[in-house]
Parts: structure tokens; C-alpha cells; sequence
């Protein structure tokens, strides 16, 4: 399937490449990390030692295609400071994965749930600081309006899907961590927004979902 095919036929095939919205998380089960790119790849912690998060890939409904809602993190935050990121958070106790992806897109960026039609759950993510994210795939219709959170959210911005899902958009980038430790991972620059790290990951493994190829 075209990134650029109409919305609906495209909304309807990415349903039948995801898991139902109301799946769990099975321990051991597939999964894609910070660690793919690392010496021996993830991390051996286990599933029920990773804190739940949820994030909502949001597919806006646009004339020229589909975008996918993106946030820049603020500057005044403790971890993953001014990094572009898919809106989400942790899961709140008793929570489904699909309600916090909802919950907190409404609180960073001010989407009501009301314009998010939920499609289904991708693969999940372990995140080098110890997160378990389940990526939430839902239609996002025309007609929202968007407030960011100044707290958590310095800028808000769409980039195509048919741009994030082509594989030759992205490169593998190294850095040095404070520890020494050199830590590889995908990378892509759209309109000077730089988006690597988990969420590359996760957008990756979306693509993987998606068109059945396996990625390095």
C-alpha cells in the first residue's frame, strides 16, 4: 500500500497490519528497543521490570496526504530535553495503553479525543531509561485545534507519512553518553526537525508492521 493512497483505504489496510486496541503486552514478546543497534541488541531486563507508557501516532488527516502530529519536548524538562517526540506518557495504574495515548495528547498538545479515530496498537518499545512504550495508531480528523502545553511541549509540527515511511530517509547517528559509552541509533531530519531515538525507532517499527520488511 502507498503512503499517499486515500485516507480511508489507507486507515483500513494499516488496521489489518496491527493488533487489536485492547491487547496487552506479552512478556518476551516481540518487541524493538533502544538496544537493537547496541553489541548483543536489547537489554535482558524484563518486560515486567520496564515501567508501561503508551505514546498515539496520530495520522492528521490532510488535502496533500497524510501527516503524522509530532512534538518538540521543552526545554525545561529533566530527561529527553527539546528531542522531538510522538505524544505520550506513562500509563497510569489501570489504565489501557490507548487511554493514556489519548489522555496525554490531550494534556501536551490539547487534542480532543473526540477527533482521534483509535486504529490499532503497534509493536512495542523499550526505551533506554526503562519504559515498556505502546505505540497507539489512530486518525486524527480535521477540524482540532491545538494548544501546547508550555510545561512539556516547546513546539508542535506534522511530518508526512509517506516521508517516515521510507527507509532511505533514515541513517544510523552515534553518540557519546556521559558515561563514555557510545550509544547508535536511526535518525532523520525533515525540515529541520531532527527526529532520532526512540521515536525513530518506534516510527521504524511501525514500517516493519506495516510492510513486513525486517530492519536491521
Amino acid at each position: 500500500m502507498n503512503a499517499r493512497a486515500p485516507v480511508q483505504e489507507l486507515a483500513d489496510w494499516i488496521a489489518g497490519h496491527l493488533d487489536p486496541l485492547y491487547d496487552e503486552v506479552v512478556p518476551g514478546g516481540p518487541r524493538r528497543s533502544d538496544f537493537d543497534l547496541a553489541p548483543g541488541g536489547w537489554s535482558d531486563m524484563g518486560t515486567e521490570d520496564l515501567k508501561p507508557a503508551a505514546v498515539l501516532i496520530g495520522l492528521v488527516q490532510r488535502e496533500a496526504g497524510v501527516n503524522v502530529l509530532l512534538t518538540r519536548r521543552a526545554d525545561t524538562l529533566r530527561r529527553h530535553t527539546g528531542q522531538v517526540a510522538l505524544p505520550g506518557g506513562r500509563r497510569d495504574p489501570g489504565e489501557t495503553a490507548l487511554q493514556t495515548a489519548l489522555r496525554e495528547a490531550h494534556e501536551e498538545v490539547g487534542l480532543e479525543p473526540r477527533f482521534v479515530a483509535p486504529i490499532g496498537l503497534s509493536t512495542p518499545y523499550q526505551t533506554g531509561t526503562g519504559y515498556l512504550v505502546t505505540p497507539v495508531v489512530g486518525l486524527v480528523r480535521p477540524g482540532f485545534t491545538l494548544t501546547a502545553n508550555p510545561a512539556e511541549v516547546a513546539h508542535i509540527f506534522e511530518t508526512p507519512f509517506a516521508y517516515l515511511m521510507d527507509m532511505a530517509n533514515y541513517e544510523q547517528h552515534e553518540r557519546e553518553l556521559p558515561t563514555g559509552e557510545k550509544r547508535r541509533f536511526y535518525a532523520t531530519t525533515h525540515e529541520e526537525q531532527y527526529i532520532w531515538g526512540a521515536t525513530a525507532g518506534i516510527l521504524r517499527a511501525l514500517y516493519e508492521r506495516l510492510y513486513g520488511a525486517a530492519l536491521a
